[in-house]
This record gives C-alpha cells, sequence and structure tokens, in this order.
C-alpha cells in the first residue's frame, strides 16, 4: 500500500481539531510532524506519545490538566493523524523509535517525563534503550507490551492489506457510511465524549491514516524489545486499567517483573482508553510517578 495518498489537511480536516491553536507541523529526518505544545517555556518537558489509530487527540483531557506545570509536546506517529511523510521502515517499532528521537534533536528537547499509551509505551521502552533518550521518568498507560493474540494471523493479515493499494481507500470509504469508529470504540471498552468520537471518525475516513494505521500492525514485532526489558534503565511506571479488553492487565503486570526499576500501578475500571474518559484521576498517578528533585512536579 502506497502511503503517499494524501494526509488530512490541519486547516480542511483539522480545522475542529482538539487545540488546534497549539498545532504545528515540524520537519525531521523527511517526516513532516504534527506537534502540538502546551505550557510554559523553561518547565519541565512532558513528552505524550499515543497509540496504534489514535493521534493527539486521544490526549485531549490530559495535556490541559498537565500543562498547568509542564510543557507539555504531543505528537502524531508517523503514518498517523497529520503527520505525513513516513516511508514504510517509519512504521515498524525501532524505525518509530528512531525517528521520534530525531523529531527531539530537531526540537532540542529532553523530556522530563514521557508518557506513552497502548503501542506508544513500546516506542518510548524501545527509544530507552538507546543512550540518546533518558527521561527522568517513563509511564505506561495499558502499554501493548506483548503480542496481541492471534498475531499470528494479524500480522500476516495486516501485511497482505497494507500491499494492496485500495484497501485504505475502501476502508476509508466504508467508514463514510457505517458508523465504524463507534464499532470500534465499543471494543475498547471504555465510554468517550462525542468530541473523541468524532475525532476517531475523521480519521478513518483518511485512506493515509488507516494505511499508516495498516502498516504499523504489520511490521510490529515486539519479541526483540521485550528480550531486552531487563536492559531498561530508566523508571518505569505501568498504569493498567483491570477491564481493557485489547491488551489485559496481566501484560503491564508480566512486564513490570522484567523491568529493572519498574512500579505496577492497578488502575481499577476504565478500559483500553481510561486516559480519555478520566484524565484528571490519572494526571495524579502521573504526578506519583514524575521524577521529583526540588519541588518538580507534572500536575
Amino acid at each position: 500500500m502506497s502511503l503517499s495518498a494524501r494526509p488530512p489537511d490541519l486547516a480542511v480536516e483539522g480545522r475542529n481539531w482538539p487545540f488546534r491553536q497549539h498545532s504545528r507541523l515540524v520537519a525531521a529526518n523527511g517526516i513532516e510532524w504534527h506537534v502540538q505544545e502546551m505550557g510554559t517555556a523553561g518547565a519541565p518537558v512532558a513528552l505524550l506519545v499515543h497509540g496504534a489509530g489514535a493521534a493527539t487527540h486521544s490526549f485531549r483531557g490530559l495535556m490541559p490538566l498537565m500543562a498547568q506545570r509542564c510543557r507539555v509536546i504531543a505528537i502524531d506517529l508517523p503514518g498517523h493523524g497529520f503527520t505525513r511523510g513516513a516511508r514504510p521502515a517509519d512504521l515498524t517499532l525501532p524505525g518509530m523509535a528512531r525517528a521520534l528521537s530525531g523529531l527531539l534533536g530537531v526540537l532540542e528537547l529532553e523530556p522530563d517525563i514521557a508518557i506513552g499509551h497502548s503501542a506508544g509505551v513500546a516506542v518510548l521502552l524501545q527509544m530507552s534503550l538507546s543512550e540518546n533518550f533518558r527521561p527522568g521518568a517513563i509511564v505506561g498507560l495499558n502499554g501493548a507490551l506483548e503480542p496481541i493474540r492471534g498475531n499470528a494471523l494479524l500480522s500476516p493479515l495486516a501485511k497482505l492489506l497494507f500491499a494492496n493499494p485500495l484497501t485504505s481507500r475502501m476502508v476509508s470509504f466504508q467508514a463514510r457510511i457505517v458508523d465504524m469508529a463507534g464499532h470500534l470504540l465499543r471494543a475498547t471498552g471504555s465510554q468517550i465524549d462525542a468530541e473523541g468520537r468524532d475525532c476517531y471518525a475523521m480519521l478513518l475516513r483518511q485512506p493515509a491514516h488507516v494505511s499508516g494505521a495498516l502498516g504499523m500492525m504489520a511490521n510490529w514485532k515486539l519479541d526483540p524489545l521485550i528480550s531486552r526489558l531487563g536492559t531498561i534503565a530508566s523508571p518505569v511506571t505501568l498504569i493498567a486499567a483491570t477491564d481493557d479488553p485489547m491488551v489485559p492487565q496481566r501484560v503491564s503486570r508480566n512486564a513490570a517483573r522484567h523491568i529493572p526499576d519498574c512500579r505496577f500501578v492497578d488502575f481499577g475500571p476504565g478500559g483500553h482508553l481510561f486516559h480519555e474518559t478520566a484524565p484528571q484521576a490519572l494526571v495524579s498517578l502521573i504526578d506519583d510517578a514524575a521524577p521529583r528533585p526540588a519541588s518538580r512536579s507534572v500536575a
């Protein structure tokens, strides 16, 4: 599947995007990244990384809370949302980690805390294997840190779909006539607000975004990262819901046993998207995980 389909435009499809006034496009290593920044210059830097199929909108509740005392940076991963120019190699786990590290270099940022959701947790942990990325703390939200159940089928299927240049257009066309977003969101076990549902629906209508999400699924190999969890040096906190139907809580519990400096936190019920439905409850847990020299706080 070609990654050359026109990505959504911030001035058109993104005109009602959450915190559109905080958006900009930043060029780094051949990719034009959608970056949102909120908060005060000079404050501790918090990096937010979404999961597969999502974009910056998934942090619409968390960003303003953290921006009260943080410089918050949220990005759309390669192939997702309003980020454009991704190549197939950028959709692998090592490729995404390298690409995001390159963006941080261009932005001249060293995050004090890095927060990821689902597949975004794997991206941050992969980045932490490099000496170039040493945040004061990493926080994972319902981290996708084991191969998805049925991956022996899903990965080859995703490869076949990704290879077909018509697939993304067929999916995006179908999303215009049926409630595909509603169906997928119900599978997360979370009841998100209308603004969030509208954002997911818009993304599913974009062939470029669908192509990027399929390409990520087709190339997602976690075994090399899992085998190196014991070498991660950064402090890690893994927060997981008890009722996540997409990534069971045991995944975070198991990973926490292998990461040397890691704390597991049981969030309770909330589903896969608890960061969207309960940002106020989550932000205090993130604050507990933050590095605390002097009086640093992230919420």
